[in-house]
């Protein structure tokens, strides 16, 4: 046998072992880490997903919320975890971000990941305490520049997409706010409502409920666009911060070297669930509009962002801990 023979035979094997794990996956129920606790943006979108995707891969979807360390602790465990599909990481674009603030992690935000699927995405609003006298953008600076310092905002925790939009907005606003970290966006919505920090930049998801109550205000949309939950708030591009965009999606993620033959049954099998209009609606009345496509679109904007963030936060200055 020549070499072209041999190669050309050795390929052929693999693919029908791949063929043939895909026919017998799954073998087990599921686990799906969630780096973050429950009620935020990072395990909305799976959950309404959860009943669907067993139905129709006949196995239990275990939703293991696993926070710490700004998402670190729960997508480390997936990095490490076998590559045969039955651990699962669904996670937020902060999952990007962290790369850029923490060059301690121990694992590669794009090589240790094989992406399945973008599950939805979500404008981030900039919000404020209901008893903070600002209604727009341009409001909220003049008032943080005339209590200088003075002022605090929350977050889901450090090296999280909120403080990164927020030190990127400080820097390019000129203003002082003080950070204040919380582990997940439910707790830092509530920071907010209570008036234990004045501002915050979060998803849709958690705060939208929450303008319309009354208890919060929404200030500025990080959308390039408005959005028609919230058609009188103006976006950050209106207010004159254009490079302070924020947009927050949610992603499926399995260990790398993970088969392919099983990341396509996946993106096939969410993307069949995310087509259903029972789904659509409810994701969108979780705050978010449903994506779907190929592997590769979650892939590209993995290492886009990945990119892009580390050049914001050498220009920024930005570090995981204060």
């Amino acid at each position: 046998m020549n070499r072209f023979g041999f190669w050309g035979t050795l390929l052929a094997g693999l693919a029908f072992a791949g063929a043939a794990a895909a026919q017998d996956y799954p073998s087990k129920n599921i686990t799906v880490i969630v780096p973050f606790p429950p009620g935020g943006i990072n395990d909305a979108g799976i959950r309404v997903l959860q009943p669907e995707i067993e139905k129709r891969l006949g196995r239990n979807l275990i939703i293991d919320n696993r926070a710490g360390a700004g998402g670190a602790v729960g997508t480390q465990a997936v990095a490490r975890s076998a590559p045969d599909g039955h651990t699962l990481l669904a996670v937020a674009s902060s999952h990007a971000v962290l790369p850029a603030v923490n060059p301690n992690l121990t694992y590669d935000a794009v090589k240790d990941f094989a992406p399945i699927i973008m599950l939805a995405r979500d404008p981030m609003l900039f919000v404020v305490n209901a008893k903070v006298p600002a209604k727009t953008l341009g409001e909220f600076v003049a008032l943080a520049k005339q209590r200088d310092g003075a002022l605090n905002y929350s977050s889901p925790g450090f090296g999280s997409q909120t403080q990164f939009i927020t030190e990127l907005f400080k820097s390019k606003a000129g203003v002082r706010i003080q950070h204040v970290p919380f582990r997940g966006g439910a707790p830092a919505l509530q920071a907010v409502i209570q008036g234990d920090v004045e501002f915050s930049v979060l998803s849709g998801q958690v705060s939208l409920p929450h303008i319309e109550a009354g208890t919060i205000r929404a200030i500025a949309l990080g959308g390039s666009q408005r959005d028609a939950r919230v058609p009188n708030v103006p976006t950050v591009v209106e207010a004159g911060y254009p490079s302070v965009e924020a947009i927050q999606w949610v992603g499926l993620f399995a260990p790398a070297k993970t088969p392919d033959a099983i990341i396509n049954r996946l993106n096939a099998v969410v993307n069949e669930a995310l087509a259903d209009p029972g789904v659509r609606e409810k994701i969108a009345q979780q705050g978010m509009t449903t994506l779907g496509g190929k592997p590769e679109v979650l892939a590209k904007a993995v290492e886009t962002e990945v990119a892009l963030w580390k050049d914001i936060a050498r220009a920024t200055q930005m570090k995981l801990s204060e």
